[in-house]
């Protein structure tokens, strides 16, 4: 880290600081404005005009604004353009590029909310709404610590970069992965990337956990309902699949536990879960179905896994279930086919963006930081994997335990706290030069 003579930097922190106090009531307008526009992905409405909501107000404080559009990428389309931002400040000094990278996407607002989900109702020093925690918030605290850095007129090194991505909700391939194929989060155009994820305002997430999703299809023959025993029922082939993961498989898994400081407790363990489950006809009509044995049931699992585990081994415990069904059932015929795999990330504890973010942690807060791990994966995933770039934390403001739940909220406390916190990261991860 290059932060400049000690002296130095404690004026700049508090002149810094006391503006972000001053645009307190700014960082809570900037939220509501982004949770009135509903992002929701799938299938990804209205990211063009939250992508141009955050390029207008980042062009007033003096960054290049560049939107750029994932065209290709699953779920793009005229209708729902995968429209990212990306804006840059330069400094006019030679030094680091320091990121803010936040996804604008959000998820459905579901049902058992007592708030308007799109209303950003701001009450109990809260401000409500989906999005607000995941991540809106964060990303309206990321914008006001980097203008309280310029209004400062803070003579910083180096450049400082905001973008609003998308999809990451669904995977992040219209989004970060599209934009680090191409060169945004790699050095020398980036050397720290912060994302303000939900991790509680004392948290520095250094990773996640790795996820390998898959699709499992057994295989029967249609019959007459009423003459199952001339068919096959391929839901049946489901069902002993499902019990030998209950018999065989999860007890294993939960009997295996991660070095890595993963929250919640439970999530330290590897887990499977059944995201879906479709047998025989098609779902969606009204009336009663043709008696038919069911040819055909498809599974998709979600397999979180550790950074102790080989993905070789967590493929081949499900597909060695398959095998000894198929020798074992009459008939047990099967597929499966790979949707996803992400490999489990974890940033060194030691590394600059993690230290300047702890200092800043204890200064600010008065309590020491907690380092840990995420139980789902999230951009950071593409930025190492695709951009090779490692110097990249999760931090920001609120509850991770709230993310997508009805009544989200983010305390407009802790948004001013995480802007502080991250103005201050970025001062000492740039460098702040002498007085002349």
């Amino acid at each position: 880290m290059a932060e400049g003579p000690p002296t130095v930097l404690a004026g700049v922190r508090t002149r810094v600081f006391e503006r972000v106090d001053a645009l307190s009531d700014d960082l809570v307008a900037l939220t509501v404005d982004l949770v009135r526009i509903p992002t929701v992905n799938p299938p990804g409405d209205a990211y063009t005009p939250c992508a141009e909501l955050v390029g207008r107000y980042l062009e007033r404080l003096g960054f290049t604004i560049a939107y750029i559009r994932a065209e290709g990428t699953p779920g793009d389309s005229d209708r729902y353009p995968r429209t990212n931002i990306i804006a840059r400040w330069e400094s006019g000094r030679p030094g680091p590029t320091i990121h803010f990278n936040s996804h604008i996407d959000v998820v459905e607002a579901g049902q058992g909310w007592t708030k308007d989900p799109w209303g950003a109702e701001v009450s109990d020093g809260r401000v409500w709404g989906r999005g607000t925690c995941d991540m809106k918030g964060g990303l309206a605290a990321s914008i006001i610590a980097a203008q309280a850095i310029i209004a400062e007129g803070v003579a910083i090194c180096g450049a400082i970069e905001i973008s609003g991505t998308v999809d990451e909700e669904s995977g992040g391939f219209g989004g970060v992965a599209f934009l680090a194929k191409r060169g945004y989060f790699s050095r020398p155009r980036v050397d720290h990337v912060i994302i303000p994820e939900p991790l509680n305002p004392d948290r520095v997430c250094l990773g996640h956990r790795g996820v390998w999703w898959a699709e499992i299809e057994t295989k029967g023959r249609i019959a007459h309902g009423s003459m199952p025993f001339l068919g096959v029922s391929a839901i049946r082939h489901m069902g002993a699949v499902l019990d030998a993961f209950e018999r065989d498989l999860l007890p294993r898994l939960d009997n295996r536990e991660t070095a890595m400081p993963v929250v919640p407790p439970g999530a330290r363990a590897s887990t499977l879960n059944c995201n879906s489950l479709h047998g025989g006809q098609p779902e969606g009509f009204d009336g009663l179905p043709s008696p038919c044995v069911a040819d055909s049931c498809r599974m998709v699992i979600d397999r979180r896994f550790l950074i102790e585990e080989p993905l070789d081994q967590v493929r081949g415990e499900v597909i060695d279930i398959l095998e000894r069904l198929r020798l074992e059932r009459p008939h047990f015929a099967y597929s499966i086919r790979d949707l996803m795999t992400v490999h489990p990330v974890m940033t060194d504890a030691h590394a600059p963006v993690v230290r300047a973010l702890d200092e800043e942690i204890a200064a600010v807060l008065g309590r020491a930081s907690t380092h840990i791990a995420s139980p789902g994966t999230y951009d950071q995933k593409h930025i190492a994997r695709i951009g090779q770039l490692h110097d990249c934390v999760a931090y920001g403001p609120g509850i991770l335990e709230l993310a997508h739940q009805p009544d989200e909220w983010v305390g407009i406390a802790d948004m001013v706290a995480s802007a502080k916190i991250m103005a201050g990261a970025c001062l000492r991860l740039a460098g702040v030069a002498s007085p002349t």
